[in-house]
């Protein structure tokens, strides 16, 4: 009966002293969830086996970092070159602002950036000014569509189509560029060189031995010989066949002229 008094008690005075702070919170102005913690914060009430546990601070959390985006091969494209429907025009290059403004790259699509972009590609690699369709052009071209993809496939990696594009893209540059070294070495270092390029060679073929496979070399190495052989035989059969015929011919002539 002491125990259930005493109780009372305490949680009479912790109730007072909650009211209190309220009231002296808002006599000076200040919030209310600073002067509770503030208050509640102390030691905990205890009487017996009941303890008035202490407020949790719940923290700000931390400003998440945005992603940066990668950098794309169109950035050093400045916003202020024109268009390539509109660079050979003269009468572009003298209009007033506005005007030049909607016909630069500041307004243009990606589209537009991207074919600007191969052309400066393949500028570098071409033999002369009529070279659109050899090797080091059809290696450029590639090039700026593969760098193309891969900046796409960075901000969506779920896009399995065009990532299924850009291995086929990657696996005929990497045909076209082992045909080119083959045929002309020089050019391919130089397409390299300038098209930043690094080309890898394909990993050497390499299989492990086991029984089964030595067995099966040795009997499509007999097969091989035995039909090797049967061809041999035909082949003399053939032969002689021919020759018999040949003779029967010739004494058959013979005779018709005697």
């Amino acid at each position: 009966m002491f125990a259930n008094i005493a109780f009372r008690t305490v949680l009479k005075s912790s109730a007072g002293g909650l009211r209190e702070s309220g009231a002296l919170c808002s006599a000076l102005s200040v919030k209310a969830w600073t002067c509770s913690s503030a208050l509640l914060a102390g030691p905990k009430i205890s009487a017996g086996s009941f303890a008035v546990p202490p407020p949790v601070r719940h923290y700000a959390r931390g400003v998440k970092k945005r992603k940066t985006d990668p950098e794309s091969q169109l950035s050093d494209l400045p916003p202020t070159m024109l268009r390539m429907d509109y660079a050979a025009v003269p009468l572009a290059q003298t209009t007033d602002d506005i005007t030049k403004r909607l016909l630069s790259l500041e307004l243009a699509s990606h589209s537009e950036k991207l074919r600007l972009k191969k052309e400066q590609l393949i500028a570098k690699v071409q033999k002369d000014e009529n070279d659109h369709s050899s090797v080091e052009v059809q290696v450029a071209i590639l090039t700026a569509r593969i760098r193309n993809y891969q900046e796409h496939l960075q901000k969506h990696h779920k896009d399995k189509a065009n990532k299924r594009r850009m291995l086929m893209a990657i696996d005929k540059r990497k045909k076209l560029l082992k045909n080119l070294r083959l045929v002309n070495f020089d050019s391919f270092e130089t397409v390299c060189e300038q098209l930043g390029i690094t080309y890898t060679f394909p990993p050497e073929y390499y299989r492990r031995v086991t029984r089964r496979w030595l067995a099966k070399k040795a009997f499509c190495i007999k097969v091989f010989k035995e039909v090797q052989k049967q061809k041999a035989e035909q082949k003399l059969r053939m032969e002689s066949s021919l020759a018999t015929t040949d003779t029967s011919a010739a004494t058959a002539t013979a005779a018709s002229t005697q």
